[in-house]
């Protein structure tokens, strides 16, 4: 039954709480936990999806829904008495794009992933109207495609000539929980509900069977930790930067940020060089540090350009979110900023897609697995089909479709398609040829 009425989407949740937020920024939430009652659990139960790795206790969704009713009015009633404890994050370690180490993720089990919903609705609720234009990660609205937009209309349409592009070294590992909690303070001053966040802080890692004591940081992974992220940066970075920094300039610039992935735009070296200094004293008071090998200013933007084709010498490029932005000419021969997949995604990609098709051929039939490439090919045109990444698109099409039809001829001697046969097979399939799926400029 459970499974019927799992598109509830519980939108705009606490409207009253949020036009209250919005209208006096200095207010602060005396009464909030009892927001989090019976009705609320359920909704959140109904948003996990049942796919989902599980938690210490690897209780799936489907298992702790399968007894919902028990399960949720036992859980409500832990809330209530304050004898609700977070169990301690599984720790599972997945590769990081382009890179040989790997990155730390942290997954809750089902039942705090139902609570961490329930808290994310109410942060969201009154946080959402103080976060300023700069940040576009894991907000209702925004998105990646927004950031990159914003990156190239301000480019395109502001004095810049420097991007400073900034890595946070463990940025969710380093997160000091003193300073977070400090910071939720501004806006909540509920005791209960402030108890609940901690709850879900110190409820420390398991690690192969070994528990970890969590005394720093967010982990990746729970459901609430981007959004507690974004509040971190709101005041560490956002509010500083508008209000501290750009101030003390009369030269354009500007932040686009993503989560704790952001670059910083700049008309002025001076003010680009001294921003670089200034951002590590600020990091370094919330116990974060710059990742050095990481951050670099380079010159960018029309003026470069220009010099560059007068010289000679190539503009450099930068990647963010995926994505490598670098300088180009327009068919008039006019500079425009140019969007593609980076070559590590790509790349990364790719081999991903061979290791998939060379795990399955021999296992299970062709119109089976082909179903997954299909899938795999959408969700890559989605994310990088943006306004001028076509080529890029098209290339990771056409290698796909080159890969299978060579591992496919490689299940016998005898050849199993000619590529006239294959390709009017996948024609039949309807796999999903290159397309692009964002405008970018939609968003300006």
């Amino acid at each position: 039954m459970w499974a019927q009425n799992r598109k509830i989407k519980v939108q705009n949740k606490f409207p009253q709480i949020t036009a209250k937020a919005k209208a006096d920024k200095k207010l602060k939430f005396t009464s909030l936990i009892h927001h989090i009652d019976e009705k609320l659990l359920w909704r959140a139960a109904l948003e996990l999806k049942a796919d989902k790795a599980t938690g210490v206790d690897q209780v799936s969704v489907t298992e702790y829904l399968g007894d919902a009713k028990a399960n949720i009015s036992g859980l409500l009633e832990r809330l209530k008495t304050k004898s609700y404890k977070a169990k301690p994050v599984r720790r599972v370690y997945i590769p990081k794009p382009g890179k040989a180490e790997k990155r730390g993720l942290g997954i809750p089990t089902t039942e705090d992933k139902i609570v961490q919903l329930c808290a994310k609705y109410l942060l969201e609720a009154i946080y959402e109207p103080d976060f300023l234009d700069c940040s576009h990660g894991f907000r209702p609205e925004r998105s990646c495609h927004t950031g990159i937009s914003r990156l190239d209309t301000v480019v395109m349409t502001k004095p810049i000539n420097y991007i400073v592009e900034v890595d946070i070294r463990k940025f969710f590992d380093n997160i000091n929980h003193y300073w977070l909690l400090r910071c939720l303070e501004e806006r909540i001053s509920d005791p209960n509900y402030l108890w609940l966040i901690r709850r879900f802080l110190k409820s420390g890692i398991m690690e192969n069977g070994v528990y970890v004591d969590s005394s720093s940081g967010a982990p990746q992974g729970g459901v609430i930790s981007p959004l507690l992220a974004n509040i971190y940066l709101h005041y560490v970075l956002d509010l500083w930067f508008e209000s501290k920094y750009k101030t003390s300039s009369r030269s354009y610039m500007e932040l686009i940020r993503y989560c704790d992935d952001f670059v910083v735009l700049f008309e002025s070296q001076k003010d680009a060089e001294r921003f670089l200094e200034e951002l590590r004293n600020r990091l370094a008071k919330f116990d974060l540090e710059v990742a050095e090998d990481k951050t670099r200013i380079l010159e960018f933007g029309r003026n470069a350009y220009n010099r560059s084709k007068r010289s000679g010498n190539k503009v450099s490029s930068f990647n963010f979110l995926g994505f490598c932005h670098y300088c180009r000419d327009s068919r008039n021969g006019k500079f425009i900023m140019g969007h593609k997949t980076g070559k590590d995604n790509l790349r990364r990609k790719l081999s991903d897609m061979k290791s998939y098709i060379k795990s399955v051929m021999n296992r299970l039939p062709l119109g089976i697995w082909i179903e997954t490439i299909k899938r795999k090919l959408s969700g890559h045109y989605n994310y990088f089909g943006i306004s001028g990444n076509y080529y890029c698109l098209r290339q990771y099409y056409r290698q796909t479709i080159s890969m299978m039809f060579k591992l496919v001829n490689r299940r016998s001697q005898r050849r199993s398609f000619n590529f006239v046969d294959f390709m009017d097979y996948l024609e039949r399939s309807s796999i999903p040829r290159p397309m692009i799926k964002v405008n970018l400029y939609k968003f300006s």
